[in-house]
């Protein structure tokens, strides 16, 4: 069996079910696990989101007319797989599927190809379990999503037993901003929390500054997507110029978090209950006290 996954969640699901080995071709945001980054890469993106800023990025990607990654037709003809790994659910984060098509008639033989598109975290679970009915490890599939869901229950559990639900914004972007959305609402309802924008299983959209000064959030988490915690304190002053920044209930607290999104929220893998688990942490810190993973968030302010 020879796998070319074509987005990175889909990556951390085939390594997760022990298909390391079967992976001959990722894209160039395969970074997890460490060994995918050894792998060919058969996707590039034609934007270089490190040298621009959100604005200027959110603009190339509003004048695209396509996607914005492109295949390598020569390293994707080389590896040849014969099962493909991508998904539906967003242009912004992977190859167009007519381009996958079109590189698949370059084979000798068609492969199988299998579009992920969770929405929720039950969607980001059956997606790990249709995986691997794909590729024979069904058990494995079945036993990791058994331990996803039983880590997210607990979180549900423990996060029930307080008494406040405090008012959560999460903005996916900050230049213009967008709240996160798709699993991100859940994310919040399951970690203790009060959403304010969004509901399951819908996109994420813009958000006009005066609706965020309006909601007035007392937990603000910024999570850029594709951006670590890194990346996303350089975008700060974004947020920290408007007026009514120190107004913000979450400000005034010293509890707004710039959290590593590419890690832990931006991708509909494994991951996310791990992510899941750190939003608990900065929600309910009285009922989740372990201590927050190093660089997967800092506290701004």
């Amino acid at each position: 069996m020879r796998i070319c996954s074509l987005l990175p969640a889909a990556t951390e699901i085939a390594y997760a079910l022990g298909l390391g080995k079967h992976v001959v071709g990722v894209t160039h945001e395969c970074d997890y696990p460490q060994e995918a980054r050894a792998r060919p890469i058969v996707v590039r993106s034609a934007l270089d989101p490190e040298g621009m800023t959100s604005a200027q990025i959110d603009r190339a990607v509003s004048r695209a007319r396509r996607s914005l990654y492109r295949i390598d037709f020569d390293a994707f003809r080389m590896i040849s797989p014969d099962l493909i790994l991508t998904q539906e659910l967003c242009d912004v984060c992977a190859v167009d599927r007519t381009e996958v098509v079109e590189a698949c008639t370059l084979l000798a033989r068609e492969p199988t190809i299998i579009s992920l598109g969770a929405v929720s975290l039950g969607s980001v679970l059956a997606d790990i379990e249709r995986v691997g009915k794909a590729t024979g490890t069904d058990i494995r599939a079945r036993e990791l999503t058994w331990k996803l869901r039983d880590r997210i229950e607990r979180v549900s559990r423990r996060a029930a037993g307080s008494r406040s639900k405090p008012r959560v914004a999460c903005l996916e972007w900050l230049e213009p901003l967008y709240y996160g959305g798709h699993w991100i609402p859940e994310m919040i309802e399951l970690a203790g929390g009060k959403v304010g924008f969004g509901r399951v299983g819908e996109p994420s959209a813009r958000l006009e500054w005066d609706a965020l000064v309006d909601f007035a959030p007392e937990i603000l988490l910024l999570m850029p997507c594709g951006f670590d915690a890194e990346r996303t304190k350089r975008e700060l002053h974004l947020l920290t110029t408007r007026a009514g920044w120190s107004e913000l209930p979450a400000v005034k607290a010293g509890r707004v978090f710039a959290v590593d999104a590419r890690s832990y929220f931006s991708r509909p893998g494994p991951r996310l209950a791990d992510g899941l688990e750190l939003m608990a942490q900065l929600i309910h810190p009285e009922f989740f006290p372990e201590p927050v993973v190093a660089s997967a968030a800092f506290k701004i302010g």
